[in-house]
């Protein structure tokens, strides 16, 4: 397995600072391909979890690049991905399931590229989406994804492997699905309390399902306990415009494998 094909991991540093220099290994924590920003290279933020970049899941190549916005986005959007609640927490599993998605995306939807920025299986594996997503984030910048329709331009979209209609997340999921938003939260400088979001918040959607749904308060409050240790910083504004509009959800929604309602 190359260096690119690793699992990106997480470095070690305050909050949103660069260390300058080359990639290091420290403690035992392998730290992923680097991002030159003014000639030189720069450790993943200490928030940053355990990432499988593109490269590790087989992503195909997109069709054109993702677009990437200067500024990061406003809003963290929790999707299901609508299959089935399996019992395979393994990575292998993971990276089957991405290239699933990638394949409905793009040969179904007709997509440039699978819509997400990140996935996260049932076992917890934390998957790059989008080309450029990992990158990006990193950055504090946005590569536009295709996840919830008329809002991509300022939301980041994480699809969480399952139907949770009646469901429930697994643990393993939603520790995940925490470390994912604090993340999230610390790159973009996001109130989880306001960010945190469910795909129907933006569209006529049943998505991310009822019990995922109602699971939302107690993720941004263990987000909210996550972050108190870190440097406060002035929330993101949103503009008017951006915000959630609460539709009222569809009665019957389209049952179809990776389908999650309107996405672009």
């Amino acid at each position: 397995m190359s260096t690119h094909d690793r699992p990106v991991m997480p470095g070690y540093m305050s909050r949103r600072t660069i260390l300058r220099g080359a990639a290091f290994a420290a403690g035992g924590v392998l730290l992923g391909s680097a991002i030159e920003v003014g000639g030189a290279q720069t450790a993943l933020a200490s928030s940053e979890p355990q990432v499988y970049a593109r490269a590790y899941w087989g992503a195909r190549s997109p069709r054109r690049s993702a677009q990437v916005l200067g500024s990061g986005p406003s809003y963290i959007v929790v999707h299901h991905t609508f299959t089935a609640n399996t019992n395979d927490h393994s990575v292998n599993h993971a990276t089957a399931l991405s290239r699933a998605i990638q394949r409905y995306h793009m040969d179904v939807n007709g997509w440039d590229d699978i819509g997400q920025q990140l996935t996260i299986s049932r076992g917890g594996h934390i998957l790059e989406g989008r080309n450029t997503s990992l990158a990006s984030i990193r950055n504090g910048q946005h590569a536009v994804g295709a996840h919830t329709a008329n809002h991509n331009g300022h939301t980041v979209g994480i699809e969480n492997e399952g139907t949770y209609t009646w469901a429930s997340p697994p643990q393993s999921l939603m520790d995940a699905l925490v470390s994912t938003c604090v993340w999230l939260c610390s790159a973009y400088d996001l109130d989880p309390g306001a960010a945190i979001v469910g795909h129907r918040d933006f569209n006529p959607t049943n998505c991310p399902g009822d019990q995922l749904y109602s699971m939302l308060p107690q993720l941004r409050r263990d987000v909210s306990a996550r972050l108190r240790s870190s440097q406060a910083a002035e929330p993101k504004k949103e503009a008017p415009e951006e915000r959630p509009t609460y539709p009222d959800l569809p009665e019957r929604e389209r049952e179809t494998e990776h389908y999650h309602g309107p996405a672009a």
